[in-house]
């Protein structure tokens, strides 16, 4: 059996490969093929394919019906080897690479081109234009080898590697197949959620009439659309509000604040997935985002347009599984969490995540006298960064009973705060520097969601601050370690479809959350699977620990049925 094979797409359809030894380099002489497809259907023996970029190959391949089941993505490499040398944001492309390699001006990446709604993504384009001889990209690939080698742990940052590049075969299948999405469905949605549209491309009528009352309760037209502008009505009406967000509004008393909240929240839904969104983005029953995986520093995925990782929950009543098939949505449990306890080494917190039970429960019995509030708080203001109010007191517990977990985020902060990098678990490195905004570009939230308490405004207020990167590198260790898990996640589960000839596709991925769609007699079969696949990729990235990665799972006919 072959082991490596390179490939490159050349003009006119064609290929050039050529079989790798061990070190990366030529291990035959290239070989020129008329057709890319059949070059690497006629090779079913490699084990991975060696290429510039999935985005330029794959979807060629998928749309032949042509399958590839390992890869190395070597631009993906490229950026993760550069963010492992502390020069993350330099040009990651191959022909950058090449001429590091040979000491020349490199070349700046193309512009990031933008998605096409409803038609082929314009990520998953088949490119033969690369700009490297396939000789040039050998040595690329022979050098990050080397690089690998040479890296603070080069097992860890291999299985780094391998796992980003199968993140992109999943998101290019992803895309390829779509999410079922019922375009009836969501106009109904839309027509009684916000009324009748008018003619000219206006706002339809209960935002008009939500606007209305928001002009009534403060004695003057204002429009709700424009913080700015309420700002300002508030501030006449001497209330003083740094910002129109939900939480701040909520703790207003004035008669403008229920139809505000109410119109920012359908003014979203017009917006991000009104009657446009659906015609733009939904083709003959599936919905089709560009998924970007690693998207984020943290190695989060983000979506090329289409606001994948934003559906409101009362826009999933519109994702539909087809006649016959259902839905298998899966939340990891507590995953974060979970995630500290593995990479902190920390024999208690370890022992508590070693359930499939509430992890917070259990905490709470051991450190805060079964008050699982506290417990929740005080483990998420370790990993946030909470330093004030309760925070202090919770903390002060939990790094009594679980020293080496609060040590390690906290080491992690004082790292940042030193201007030093810091590493997620298998190698991914945080950025240099953090400027103000950053963590929210990272996938870091501004807002702890869950209610970790205020860590003195968001990490990027600092404007680049010691502590706003203190605050950034303790979460990027965590958040980051559980995005290692996640595409170790994906890439066993979709090893394990296709392993048991399961007619079930990947659809949906965020996070901590995968969607498949399957035969209803499949379902039980792709439960089962998830939970394996979690499991295993705990035991992939972070060794025989006694940390559990259990998973929620609902088997549904609507997405928004799953929750």
């Amino acid at each position: 059996m072959t082991e490596r094979w390179a490939v490159a797409a050349a003009d006119g359809g064609g290929a050039l490969l050529a079989p790798l030894a061990g070190d990366g380099t030529p291990a035959g002489p290239v070989v020129a093929e008329p057709d890319l497809v059949e070059a690497v259907r006629s090779r079913p023996d490699v084990v991975r394919w060696v290429w510039r970029s999935t985005a330029a190959v794959y979807p060629r391949l998928l749309a032949a019906g042509v399958r590839v089941e390992r890869c190395y993505d070597i631009e993906c490499a490229e950026l993760l080897l550069l963010g492992h040398a502390g020069r993350l944001g330099e040009p990651r492309s191959a022909a950058a690479a090449l001429a590091r390699l040979d000491s020349g001006p490199v070349p700046p990446d193309p512009p990031a081109r933008s998605a096409e709604p409803g038609a082929q993504s314009s990520l998953f384009e088949p490119s033969s234009g690369t700009g490297v001889p396939f000789e040039g990209l050998l040595r690329v690939y022979a050098d990050q080898l080397r690089r690998h080698d040479a890296a603070e742990h080069p097992d860890r940052m291999r299985l780094l590697t391998a796992s980003e590049s199968a993140g992109m075969l999943v998101a290019a299948e992803m895309h390829r197949a779509g999410l079922p999405w019922r375009a009836d469905v969501h106009r109904e949605l839309l027509n009684g959620l916000l009324g009748e549209r008018y003619a000219g491309g206006g706002e339809p009528r209960r935002l008009a009439e939500l606007a209305d009352e928001v002009s009534a309760a403060f004695g003057r037209r204002v429009r709700p659309d424009l913080p700015a502008d309420v700002v300002k009505a508030f501030a006449q009406a001497g209330i003083r509000v740094k910002s129109t967000r939900r939480w701040e509004l909520e703790e207003l008393d004035h008669p403008a604040v229920e139809p505000l909240i109410a119109y920012k929240k359908l003014y979203r839904i017009w917006t991000a997935h009104g009657w446009s969104w659906l015609q733009d983005w939904v083709r003959e029953g599936r919905f089709r985002p560009e998924y970007q995986p690693g998207g984020t520093v943290s190695g989060r995925w983000t979506t090329n347009g289409g606001g994948a990782l934003q559906i409101p929950k009362v826009i999933r009543q519109a994702v539909v599984a087809d006649p016959g098939w259902r839905l298998v949505v899966a939340d990891a449990d507590q995953m974060e969490p979970r995630v500290l306890a593995a990479i902190s080494r920390d024999r208690g917190l370890m022992e508590v995540a070693g359930h499939d039970g509430d992890l917070y429960e259990a905490l709470s019995d051991r450190a805060f006298s079964g008050d699982r509030e506290h417990a929740k708080l005080a483990l998420l203001g370790a990993v946030y960064g909470q330093t004030s109010g309760d925070g202090l007191k919770n903390l002060a517990a939990l790094r009594r009973r679980f020293p080496l977990a609060v040590a390690y985020v906290d080491d992690a902060a004082r790292a940042g705060e030193e201007g030093r990098v810091v590493r997620t678990w298998l190698g991914r490195t945080s950025p240099p520097v953090v400027s103000a905004g950053q963590d929210e570009e990272a996938g870091i939230p501004q807002e702890d969601p869950e209610g970790a308490g205020d860590a003195g405004g968001p990490a990027g207020s600092g404007g680049g601050t010691a502590r706003a990167r203190g605050r950034f590198t303790r979460n990027f260790v965590v958040q980051g370690s559980a995005a290692d898990w996640a595409l170790l996640l994906l890439a066993g589960l979709r090893r394990s479809l296709f392993e048991q000839g399961l007619r079930a596709q990947l659809v949906f991925f965020q996070h901590d959350e995968v969607i498949v769609h399957c035969p209803a007699e499949e379902s039980a079969a792709v439960a089962e699977a998830i939970r394996a696949a979690g499991e295993l990729a705990g035991r992939t990235a972070f060794g025989r620990t006694p940390v559990r990665f259990p998973f929620t799972v609902a088997v549904v006919e609507r997405y928004a049925d799953a929750k």
